[in-house]
C-alpha cells in the first residue's frame, strides 16, 4: 500500500525548496513592492471544527501500470490533524495591493511525476510564473491542471492545462496566471489516484502552518485585511484583522 502523507511532512521548507527559485517578476499585477514602515504581524492558529469528513479520506485502487505505479492501494488523506490543529493548510492576505517584497516566493515551479505521484504534492507559486511538468516515469500521464474558483476542489473549477506526456523525460512549461482563483487542483486523466495542489500567491502575505497548525505573516502594512484559510478540499477559512502598525495581531481561523 503507498500512503500519501500531506503537506505537513511534504511541503515544509523542504517541498518548497523543489521549486526552482528565480528573480522575483518585474511587477505583479495588482501587487507593488514598497517600502513597508512599521510593519505588523498577523499570526494564530487553523483548527478544524469537527472530526474531518469521511470523504477526506480517499482510497484507490492501482489497476493500471503495477511496474511503475505499485500495486494495491493508493491512499490520500486530505485533511490531516494534529489533535484539533489542522495541517496541509496556507494562510493567506487577499487583495494587497502593495507592500513587502516576495522573498523567496518561486516564480518557477517544477512538479515531477514520479512513480505515478505528483512531488511535491502542494507546490507554490508566484502569480503569472511559470509552472513546469515533468515525467520521470517510463509510462505517459496527463497532467490536468484545474483553477479553484471557490477555493476548493468540491467546487467550480475551470481547466488551466491540459497536457499528454508520453514520454519519460518530456517537460511541459506553462505561465499560470489565476484571475479568480487562489490555487489550482493537480491530476492525471491518465490515472485516477494522482492528485496534488499548486497554491498561486498574489502577494507575499502568506505562511504554511506549522505541526501545531500555527502561523505567522510579518511584516504587514498598517491596514485592514481579509485573512483566508487554503486546505483545498475544506471550504476556505475566513478572518479579519486591523493592523495598526508594529503591532502583532492574532486571527485564529476555524474550518469545517
Amino acid at each position: 500500500m503507498k500512503t500519501i502523507q500531506h503537506l505537513s511532512r511534504t511541503l515544509s521548507a523542504a517541498a518548497i525548496a523543489t521549486a526552482t527559485l528565480a528573480a522575483p517578476l518585474a511587477v505583479e499585477a495588482g501587487y507593488k513592492v514598497v517600502d513597508v514602515a512599521n510593519g505588523g504581524t498577523i499570526s494564530g492558529s487553523v483548527t478544524l471544527k469537527k472530526a474531518a469528513p469521511k470523504s477526506a479520506h480517499k482510497v484507490y485502487n492501482i489497476k493500471k501500470d503495477n511496474k511503475v505505479c505499485g500495486s494495491g492501494e493508493r491512499v490520500v488523506d486530505y485533511v490531516q490533524t494534529n489533535g484539533k490543529a489542522l495541517l496541509n493548510t496556507v494562510v493567506y492576505l487577499i487583495k494587497v495591493k502593495e507592500g513587502k517584497a516576495w522573498g523567496e516566493t518561486p516564480t518557477e515551479a517544477t512538479i515531477d511525476q514520479q512513480g505515478c505521484e505528483f512531488t511535491p504534492f502542494l507546490s507554490i507559486l508566484q502569480n503569472g510564473g511559470k509552472l513546469t511538468a515533468l515525467n520521470s516515469d517510463p509510462v505517459l500521464h496527463n497532467i490536468h491542471t484545474y483553477e479553484l474558483l471557490t477555493g476548493t476542489m468540491k467546487g467550480p473549477k475551470k481547466t488551466v492545462a491540459n497536457v499528454s506526456q508520453p514520454d519519460q523525460g518530456s517537460k511541459v512549461a506553462k505561465k499560470v496566471k489565476l484571475k479568480k482563483g487562489d490555487a489550482m487542483k493537480v491530476e492525471c486523466d491518465a490515472h485516477d489516484f494522482m492528485h496534488g495542489f499548486v497554491f498561486v500567491a498574489k502577494n507575499p502575505y502568506y505562511a504554511m502552518v506549522d505541526g501545531d497548525g500555527n502561523y505567522s505573516i510579518n511584516n504587514v502594512p498598517p491596514g485592514k485585511y481579509k485573512v483566508r484559510a487554503f486546505n483545498g478540499f475544506l471550504k476556505p477559512g475566513k478572518g479579519k484583522a486591523t493592523v495598526k502598525g508594529g503591532d502583532n495581531v492574532a486571527v485564529n481561523i476555524v474550518m469545517k
